[in-house]
């Protein structure tokens, strides 16, 4: 579970209409079918696209999952909507299924919502993220957990986990 700071300067109110990211991350996930690192690796065996959306500094302090497509967060609803000009092969129809992959498991909840509004209704991510993945045991290439670095705390309030 990440460790959070307590904050003691009280929170300013917030806009008539805005959402807190809590709510923003607990709508993306209700939208999904997320599966566990196991489930994934299956699907991802069995077809599906992995797309890694961490930044590259990420992916070399920690590693990667090999053959899986990498489109930082950035560009990721460019190169996934089947109607962009600057979309990827692989981006043919609506029917693609999309596996998201971020550090912890937050981040790729909100892409997969996103990609999800663009019409690839299969799109979904891996609860824990990477971390999960590599302590489930399942194929990595790059650090092992012993020289891993410290991860940083997701961005998201205390209290949550990535499920």
């Amino acid at each position: 579970m990440p460790q959070h700071t307590t904050r003691t300067e009280s929170c300013p109110t917030p806009p008539p209409g805005s959402r807190g990211i809590d709510e923003i991350l607990a709508e993306a996930r209700a939208r999904l079918c997320r599966l566990d690192p196991e489930q994934a690796h299956l699907a991802y065996r069995g077809g599906a696209l992995m797309v890694d959306i961490r930044p590259a500094a990420q992916r070399a302090a920690h590693g990667t999952v090999p053959g899986a497509r990498v489109i930082e967060r950035n560009v990721l609803e460019w190169r996934l909507d089947p109607r962009c000009p600057a979309r990827l092969p692989e981006a043919v129809g609506y029917d693609l299924p999309v596996l998201v992959i971020c550090q912890e498991g937050y981040t790729s909840s909100l892409a997969a919502a996103a990609l999800q509004d663009l019409g690839l209704h299969r799109a979904t991510d891996v609860v824990g993220g990477f971390v999960a993945w590599r302590i489930a045991g399942l194929p990595t290439l790059g650090p092992t957990l012993s020289h891993r670095s410290p991860s940083l705390a997701p961005p998201v309030t205390a209290g949550r986990t990535p499920h």
